[in-house]
């Protein structure tokens, strides 16, 4: 036994035992002692690398049901650690353990990286001057004197049921040093995450910005919704939210998303068996979306090859028209786009049934009681020709104030407040134009895009009340047992609505209750009756609660607002990617098409964007 009194600074006399070893082999060695010390390994084995490395044991290897039970890690080769990267989808073969069912070959965990790191591979201090100016007058670090290791998320287990591949959860766990390659193959990629290989197209799959690239042709991996009754409803209509702030391409990544529910070949089946396109009606704040109509100048002839490839809708939609609000005072000359501009006005008539569209303040419960009595006994009087301006002059009778007064009907001071707060519409309803029920086959076409720009309105209660009649007008029809206006019953409707939070925001208000109440309805709905929501924001924290759980699919883009990154429930690990995406990238969070992924838009509109 050697004397270890010289190596009391190594952590046990195994290693002080080792250490002295060393310096005796090394003394004879100096000495010309031709008594073998240690024989030299050769650690190399014939053949190529497979894989980024191997699995790791050194800190415990376990899958566990809870995930803070679950210690996967990966040793990653030196060679192959400036590719590595949090995000990437690897794959772990699982060994032929025979005997038929679980178990046999073929079967593979799918993983995430979640976080690399260094950890020294031997015992020392670098931490020290003689070390850190060594380092900085060096070329470089020899990546082999420190392991590189790879935390893992197991997604899922891949396995073969005859000639397809399919998905379960992870109740297996890999062996030890089993080499881990990146996941490269589209038709494990999709089936790791769940993801679907037809419905809309909306992005190509991506990781830290960067696509996702694999050996087939082509190299991308794209991401689509469900769009057919195979497997649930088509997710169109269980509804989706984009949230992005300015500047983050919400609008270009819309209309990429819009022009795929248009395409020719995209129909949906309806009750009655027919195959039915959609129509989409967009309620367009900035005007930017009757551009549709024209094509992308700058696509160009390769581009087209690529999309019909890869089966994606693109070019101008000739089946666009701009209906355009008429409001007094106002105009609207639109010279970049070639959409066709309709005219119309909304009706008084439509107040009968949204009594709320006239309640221009902020009326309490017994304000809003009294103007259901006064809207009745004035369309009775009046009948539904009546107008606006007729509806002001019988408020004016004082009379019918002191009839209704001494009935008990609507006290005089009630009277009065809802006079009051009815003003201030004239320039909505009844205007020099054709109303918008005598319109509906203008409003509502199949595989037709209907615009409905409120930029030239400078009123924003007059734009809140041309969205909200609009929009009620179709959601009443669509949930109505008995229609007045077929076409909209029995047409696959698509509303979309950019800076939804202005119109979808809780409130304290009768008036924001009432509006509330009938889109969450129509999210509700909305599977049964064809009918989709498509709301654009970027204040997501703002849109109702009850509006917002009934949404399916939300796609994130650049944010930075807190309270607006937390408001989208994504989950953490994408959470903290969004304040970073540059223009274009996007995170999707649709729980029955797939696992929460990053994606990546298309870097030109499909059809016309912008004001060039």
């Amino acid at each position: 036994m050697p004397d270890l009194g010289d190596y009391t600074e190594y952590d046990s006399a195994e290693d002080a035992e080792e250490a002295s070893a060393d310096d005796t082999a090394d003394a004879a060695a100096a000495a010309g002692d031709e008594t073998d010390a240690f024989e030299e390994v050769d650690a190399s084995v014939a053949g190529e690398d497979r894989g980024v490395g191997t699995v790791a044991v050194s800190e415990g290897l376990c899958i566990g049901e809870e995930a803070d039970e679950t210690t996967l890690r990966a040793y990653v080769t030196a060679a192959n650690r400036p590719n590595v990267r949090i995000g990437k989808y690897l794959l772990v073969p699982y060994p032929d353990e025979g005997g038929g069912g679980r178990g046999t070959a073929g079967e593979k965990l799918f993983c995430r990286i979640t976080a690399l790191e260094y950890v020294q591979e031997y015992r020392s201090d670098d931490a020290t001057e003689i070390h850190a100016r060594r380092a900085m007058r060096s070329d470089g670090i020899d990546e082999a004197d420190y392991k590189f290791l790879a935390t893992l998320e197991p997604v899922a287990i891949l396995y073969e049921d005859g000639d397809e591949l399919k998905r379960r959860m992870t109740d297996r766990v890999p062996k030890p040093e089993t080499p881990v390659r990146e996941a490269t193959d589209a038709s494990e990629i999709k089936t790791g995450l769940k993801m679907p290989d037809d419905g809309v197209f909306l992005g190509h799959l991506s990781v830290g910005g960067e696509k996702v690239r694999t050996a087939a042709e082509p190299p991308t991996i794209d991401y689509r919704l469900k769009d057919d009754y195979e497997d649930g409803d088509p997710l169109v209509f269980r509804h989706t939210l984009v949230a992005g702030g300015t500047g983050s391409g919400k609008t270009h990544a819309s209309k990429n998303a819009l022009r795929q529910f248009l395409s020719e070949e995209r129909t949906y089946e309806m009750d009655d068996g027919r195959q039915a396109r959609a129509a989409v009606v967009q309620f367009d704040p900035q005007d930017e979306y009757a551009q549709m109509h024209d094509d992308n100048p700058a696509i160009e002839d390769a581009d087209r090859r690529r999309f019909e490839r890869e089966g994606i809708a693109h070019g101008g939609h000739d089946d666009t028209k701009a209906l355009v609000p008429v409001v007094d005072g106002t105009s609207y000359g639109a010279d970049h786009h070639r959409a066709e501009q309709v005219e119309f006005t909304i009706p008084f008539s439509m107040v009968k049934a949204n009594r709320w569209l006239i309640a221009g303040g902020q009326l309490n419960d017994n304000q809003f009681n009294a103007l259901d009595v006064l809207v009745d006994r004035f369309f009775r009087q009046y009948g539904d020709g009546g107008t606006y301006e007729q509806f002001r002059s019988f408020l004016d009778d004082p009379a019918l104030r002191e009839e209704l007064h001494e009935s008990g009907s609507v006290h005089e001071a009630t009277f009065d407040a809802v006079k009051r707060r009815v003003r201030g519409f004239g320039d909505v309803f009844d205007g020099d134009a054709r109303p918008i029920t005598e319109q509906i086959s203008e409003l509502v076409r199949p595989g037709g895009l209907t615009v409905v720009p409120t930029y030239h309105v400078n009123d924003t209660r007059a734009t809140e009340v041309i969205v909200l009649a609009v929009s009620s007008l179709l959601i009443d029809q669509k949930l109505s047992n008995a229609p007045t206006y077929d076409r909209i019953k029995e047409t696959p409707l698509v509303v979309g609505m950019d800076e939804a939070h202005n119109f979808l925001t809780d409130a304290e208000s009768v008036q924001a209750r009432k509006v509330i109440g009938k889109f969450t309805e129509a999210a509700k709905q909305g599977r049964k009756e064809r009918l989709g929501l498509f709301l654009i924001t970027q204040d997501p924290q703002d849109i109702a609660d009850s509006v917002f759980k009934q949404i399916n699919t939300t796609v994130v883009l650049n944010l930075g607002d807190e309270d607006a990154i937390s408001s989208v429930n994504i989950p953490s690990n994408l959470e903290g990617k969004v304040p970073y995406m540059e223009k274009g990238q996007m995170v999707v969070y649709s729980p029955d098409n797939s696992e929460p992924v990053e994606l990546i838009g298309l870097p030109k509109c499909l059809t016309k964007h912008g004001r060039e």
